[in-house]
């Protein structure tokens, strides 16, 4: 087997300083013979997500070894968004992609490693590790932490986003505080990453979509030790992978991605998906844009509502057939590209196959969807020259079209102290805006504003509009990623309260209903925020670009 890599690291005898230093490792020579393979774990005893991953490297490990590689551990950072919500450590979310990428690049550039198992589970660390695998485009495979089971609080299935919409129902005297706190104890039963559609469960069932995992890495739950032999399987897979020298280039194709988004697009995911996606894209050199979302989006049927859109949860979709059988259901509409390669060494339409959907309450049948449109919608207009994205599967549908005054705030706790005092009533726009990639810096989730919206009864009344980003947990009209940004001078930043703003979801405009001439004089008049960025954030707000590019970082 000839290991193009490591040979760079390990062969001839001007390398044996390299050997010594892997003996003292406590390498032997036929350890070191064999190929690198390196086992990047995002274990963390800070998230949820990433509690139990040092079990599932285990795993991966005796899976390399019975396929003849050496595998070789090492870490990446991770960031729990749920902990870091709503204050100043959701500056560092979106930013923590970049610096995974970039780690992962490093470490298995500079020890020239044969091979990769990405284990990662919450919402940036997924797609970091895929941005970094389509860097260096050498073989590699994801084995994810998987799903955190539904909680039961008196007999009903809760989860995360219940507890954010717990607090604005008590602010809104409809929960009392024991009853929040019974939400508190019961919501996240288990490890794994968050119970429902979520960013960090939508990235985990792309990686199914795009070819780059086994099936069931999307859904099998956390805790069912059928993850932990699908951990043994992607380090078998790893090897037959690199002894055919299947890389990366192979898989993250054009194909790939449509069918990513197609997949995307049937479940319903969290708008961020669009972000990272575009971010992995880039670094594979596939050309993606808003309007190929959109395209996919008019032809693709909606086939699930998990929460937040509705009451089902990932371990549901699991019962179901996984991603898999959405694909499957899929296909009877040739909505797949099924030539698409994958990591299991066939082609995507060998692997749908053999799968089927078990219950279509979970997954609708193709012939009577939830709607005929996707679950994610990107919008534009006068307020979003270079388009918005919202998760149009998460909004009631008398939201869809909806006319009313702005009401403006420049920082995201300002927005929710209005919303919790009552400051906010029926038929506004909530506009948050310098909170986009440079404007915060880092982009930062809206999970606490949307669910204190839900929380109070307005999320069917009240629309937020925001250059910073949801949660995959959000609901109702929340539409984020709306580019320019305020702290480039888009649109967004000209925006005054009572302005009118008109928002069509259905045809996709988001509309600034202000004269051109009055905007124009507001233009030059205005002065960008200032602010005294320092640290990490202050590299990152000098190379983020837009979110409609995926927030990718250029030098």
């Amino acid at each position: 087997m000839e290991n193009v890599n490591s040979n760079r690291v390990k062969q001839g005898v001007e390398k044996a300083p390299h050997r010594s230093l892997m003996k003292a490792l406590g390498l032997i020579d036929e350890e070191i013979q064999r190929p690198l393979i390196g086992i990047a774990n995002s274990f963390s005893e800070l998230v949820p997500g990433h509690t139990h991953l040092s079990k599932l490297a285990q795993e991966v490990k005796k899976g390399v070894i019975m396929g003849g590689g050496t595998p070789l551990e090492f870490s990446t950072i991770a960031v729990c968004d749920g902990i870091a919500m709503n204050h100043e450590g959701m500056k560092y979310s979106l930013v923590s992609r970049e610096l995974i990428a970039d780690s992962v690049e490093i470490v298995a550039k500079a020890h020239g490693l044969d091979g990769l198992v990405l284990i990662p589970n919450c919402d940036k660390v997924v797609p970091g590790m895929l941005m970094a695998a389509a860097r260096l485009d050498i073989p590699a495979i994801v084995v994810s932490g998987g799903p955190m089971l539904a909680g039961k609080v008196r007999g009903q299935s809760v989860d995360l986003s219940t507890v954010f919409e717990g607090v604005g129902a008590v602010k809104a005297g409809t929960m009392s505080e024991e009853e929040l706190y019974e939400l508190e104890e019961g919501a996240c039963p288990s490890c794994g990453s968050c119970s429902g559609m979520f960013t960090a469960n939508s990235m985990n069932c792309m990686t199914e979509a795009l070819g780059m995992a086994l099936p069931g890495n999307g859904t099998i739950p956390a805790v069912y030790s059928e993850r932990l032999r699908l951990a043994k399987y992607s380090g078998i897979q790893i090897m037959d992978l690199v002894k055919k020298n299947i890389t990366t280039s192979q898989i993250l194709t054009d194909k790939a991605f449509e069918n990513a988004l197609v997949v995307d697009m049937a479940l319903g995911c969290s708008t961020n998906t669009v972000l990272h996606l575009f971010a992995i894209a880039h670094e594979a050199g596939v050309d993606l844009d808003l309007d190929i979302v959109n395209n996919i989006s008019e032809r693709t049927p909606n086939l699930c509502r998990l929460r937040p859109a509705g009451d089902y949860h990932i371990e549901d979709l699991y019962e179901a057939g996984g991603i898999m059988a959405v694909m499957s259901e899929l296909n009877k509409k040739n909505l797949l590209n099924l030539q698409a390669q994958t990591v299991s060494n066939r082609n995507i339409g060998e692997i749908i196959d053999g799968f089927k959907v078990m219950d279509h309450n979970i997954i609708a049948s193709i012939n009577r969807p939830y709607s005929e449109t996707g679950g994610i919608a990107v919008l534009s207009g006068s307020l979003a020259p270079d388009g918005a994205v919202v998760k149009r599967a998460a909004v009631a549908e008398e939201m869809l079209i909806h006319r009313g005054p702005a009401r403006v705030f420049d920082r995201e706790e300002d927005a929710v102290d209005a919303i919790l005092s009552g400051d906010i009533v029926k038929g506004q726009v909530l506009v948050i805006r310098y909170e986009g990639p440079k404007g915060g810096p880092g982009m930062r989730e809206m999970l606490t504003p949307t669910s204190a919206l839900a929380g109070m009864g307005l999320d069917r009344d009240v629309a937020l509009i925001t250059d910073g980003r949801f949660s995959g947990a959000t609901k109702g009209a929340s539409i984020g990623h709306v580019s320019p940004e305020a702290a480039l001078g888009g649109t967004i930043a000209l925006v005054e309260d009572g302005d009118e703003i008109y928002i069509d979801m259905i045809q996709g405009r988001l509309e600034l209903l202000v004269d051109e001439e009055v905007l124009h004089k507001r233009k030059e008049n205005w002065r960008p925020l200032e602010k005294n960025t320092r640290g990490y954030l202050a590299k990152y707000e000098s190379i983020v670009t837009s979110a409609s590019t995926g927030a990718i970082c250029k030098p």
